[in-house]
C-alpha cells in the first residue's frame, strides 16, 4: 500500500495553503498513493501560539470543510486523513482528525484526547478533550489508528489503538522549536520525539506514520517570537525500522510502501501482546501511586 505524507508550511492565508495542499494531494495520487495523510490543523496557521477569542472563528467553516475535503478525497480516489478545527456547539470546540473514504464519505473521526498547555502551545484554551475514545477507523485500505500530536507521547494511547485492531498508527502533528533555545536542547527535543514514537512501533508491532509542519510562524501576539516547525516527518515499520524521513525545512511529499502482512509476521516473531501480564496492570488507571 503506497502511503503519502504531505509535509507543508503555511502560505499566509487559508486559501493559498489549501491550494498548495490540493496540488500536493493530486501529485501524490498520480504517483500511486492510496492513503494520504496531512499534518495537524493543516488549513491555517497554528493559532494556538497564543490565546485569542477571535481565533475561534476559524472553526466556523467546519461543515464546509468536511464537504470540501470529502470532495478532494473522491476526486483523487484516495483515503485522506485530515486534521480540522471542529465547532461542535457554542463554546465547545475540538481538534479533530477526520478520515475520508475514496468515495468522499466520512469513514470516521478522532477527537484529540491529550491537550497540551505550554508556552506557544495553548491548546487547552481552544480544545475540549476528545470523547470518542481510542477507536481505530475502518477504511478500504485498513484499520487506521489515528491520533493527534500530543497524543504521540503517550504509550497508553498507542497500545489501546493496537488492542482494538489498528493496523497503522497515524499522528498528524504540529511541533517545533523556539529559535532562542540552544542547539543541543533543540536536538534533545527532536531525538526524544522520534524515539518515543519509534517505541510505539516496536511495542505494538505496527507501522507509525507521523506528519509534521515546516516553516516559521510568528506569534502575532508578540509575547513570543514564534515557532519554527521542525518537519522531520517519518514512517517507522513494525520493528522500528526507518522507512521514510522528511527534511527539517522543506515542503515535500514522502512516499512509503506499507506492508500490513509484515506486521502480522513481526507479531508472530515478537508476541508482545501474548505475553502482557494484564492481571498486574490495574494501577495504570491511577494518576500516581503513593
Amino acid at each position: 500500500m503506497i502511503t503519502a505524507l504531505i509535509q507543508q508550511k503555511y502560505h499566509d492565508s487559508k486559501e493559498k495553503t489549501i491550494s498548495k495542499t490540493c496540488e500536493m494531494i493530486k501529485e501524490a495520487a498520480k504517483n500511486g498513493a492510496v492513503l494520504i495523510t496531512l499534518q495537524e490543523l493543516h488549513q491555517t496557521y497554528y493559532f494556538c501560539q497564543n490565546e485569542s477569542v477571535d481565533a475561534f472563528d476559524l472553526a466556523n467553516t467546519w461543515e464546509d470543510d468536511i464537504l470540501f475535503w470529502g470532495n478532494i478525497a473522491k476526486e483523487n480516489n484516495v483515503v485522506l486523513v485530515t486534521s480540522l478545527f471542529e465547532k461542535r456547539a457554542a463554546g465547545l470546540y475540538h481538534n479533530t482528525a477526520v478520515v475520508f473514504e475514496k468515495d468522499g464519505s466520512v469513514a470516521g473521526k478522532y477527537r484529540k484526547m491529550h491537550i497540551p498547555d505550554d508556552p506557544g502551545y495553548y491548546e487547552k484554551f481552544y480544545f475540549t478533550i476528545g470523547d470518542l475514545g481510542f477507536e481505530p477507523i475502518q477504511t478500504s485500505v485498513g484499520k487506521l489508528g489515528v491520533l493527534v500530536c500530543w497524543d504521540q507521547w503517550y504509550p497508553e494511547a498507542a497500545r489501546l489503538m493496537a488492542l482494538k485492531g489498528a493496523e497503522i498508527l497515524i499522528y498528524p502533528t504540529a511541533i517545533g522549536w523556539f529559535e532562542s533555545d540552544p542547539e543541543d536542547e533543540k536536538q534533545r527535543q527532536l531525538d526524544a520525539w522520534i524515539a518515543v514514537q519509534r517505541g510505539h512501533s516496536v511495542a505494538n508491532g505496527l507501522p507509525v506514520v507521523t506528519i509534521n509542519r515546516v516553516g516559521f510562524e510568528k506569534d502575532d501576539s508578540e509575547v513570543l517570537a514564534g515557532t519554527k516547525f521542525w518537519g522531520n516527518s517519518f514512517v517507522f515499520g513494525p520493528q522500528g525500522e526507518l522507512l521514510a524521513k522528511g527534511s527539517e525545512n522543506k515542503e515535500e511529499i514522502l512516499y512509503v510502501t506499507i506492508d500490513r502482512k509484515r506486521s502480522e509476521n513481526v507479531r508472530r516473531w515478537w508476541p508482545f501482546l501474548r505475553d502482557r501480564r494484564i492481571e498486574n496492570y490495574g494501577d495504570l488507571t491511577k494518576r500516581y501511586i503513593d
